[in-house]
């Protein structure tokens, strides 16, 4: 099968790429903006292309060339305080791009997956199942919640994948997350605030990876929530990741989210029921403890 993948350049592009290209024999078409900053050797299974998913012709003439039978749509504005400021680019990001992409997607009837977000929540009764009423307090979430709708009312075969909090290291590139954040600025002896208010369930990138592939494989369709399954903070992230590396707790202060003032506001708890995963996908997240030990050696 051929397989269309936008955001490739991500920590979950090219996680998604890399164990396509490990585990299966699908042909992958790889997108992004600019370069290719992925480390895998062009080959018969793989190859990448600058895409701007926001130019609508530019989207439709490069799937009609292509014909993916399925797309797996990870291009996204993921940052809740840029979308806050940027409300045009973020919509155009999206949303809009979303709607190009499924708009072709019908002229050549391929399977759609589309990776969203818990941000969709209000965050006031987490842990949430797929079938709990979205309410987001951002705009971050209110615009990937309008693209949800736009998948679910194609035509299409859709399944959509809303993830938490994800975490890892990118393969190539230096994008941080919290794991990485706490490490680099503990090692250099920097203090730190986290915040011990917010409650997530947090992912490990492989993991969301594998569940993505098995919603592949399964030909799933619908809403699937894949995450971790232990509530957990960023305080929490934060310590376990210091008592890890054996580094100074002293110099992180715990604090709320009220500490920082951010353009976009956090819903307080989130984090998934993944029971629906579990059952139908036979998906298993790898707990917190063994994907430190996987990360951080």
């Amino acid at each position: 099968m051929k397989i269309l993948i936008t955001g490739s350049n991500g920590l979950l592009g090219q996680h998604i790429i890399k164990l396509l290209i490990e585990t299966t024999g699908h042909t992958i078409v790889a997108t992004g903006r600019g370069a290719s900053r992925l480390p895998f050797e062009v080959s018969d299974l793989y190859d990448y292309f600058p895409l701007d998913i926001t130019d609508g012709v530019a989207v439709n003439d490069f799937l009609l060339a292509h014909e993916p039978e399925l797309v797996i749509h990870a291009a996204a504005m993921t940052q809740p305080d840029e979308c806050e400021q940027h409300p045009i680019e973020c919509w155009n990001v999206n949303v809009t791009a979303t709607r190009f992409l499924l708009e072709a997607a019908e002229k050549i009837n391929a399977r759609f997956i589309y990776i969203s977000t818990d941000f969709v929540f209000d965050g006031i009764n987490g842990p949430y199942k797929e079938t709990d009423e979205p309410g987001p307090v951002n705009y971050y979430g209110s615009s990937k919640l309008a693209a949800e709708k736009s998948v679910m009312e194609s035509d299409l075969q859709w399944a959509i994948v809303r993830t938490v909090l994800v975490y890892g290291n990118i393969l190539v590139g230096n994008r941080s997350n919290v794991i990485s954040w706490v490490k680099d600025n503990l090692m250099n002896g920097k203090a730190i605030k986290v915040v011990s208010d917010q409650l997530r369930t947090p992912t490990y990138v492989e993991d969301l990876a594998k569940g993505i592939l098995l919603v592949v494989e399964k030909n799933a369709t619908g809403v699937y929530h894949i995450s971790g399954e232990e509530e957990m903070s960023p305080h929490d992230m934060a310590i376990a990741t210091a008592d890890y590396l054996q580094l100074d707790k002293t110099l992180m202060t715990k604090v709320n989210a009220d500490t920082f003032t951010q353009p976009a506001r956090r819903p307080l708890k989130t984090g998934f029921v993944i029971d629906k995963a579990k059952r139908e996908l036979g998906y298993q997240p790898t707990s917190f403890k063994d994907s430190l030990k996987k990360m951080l050696g």
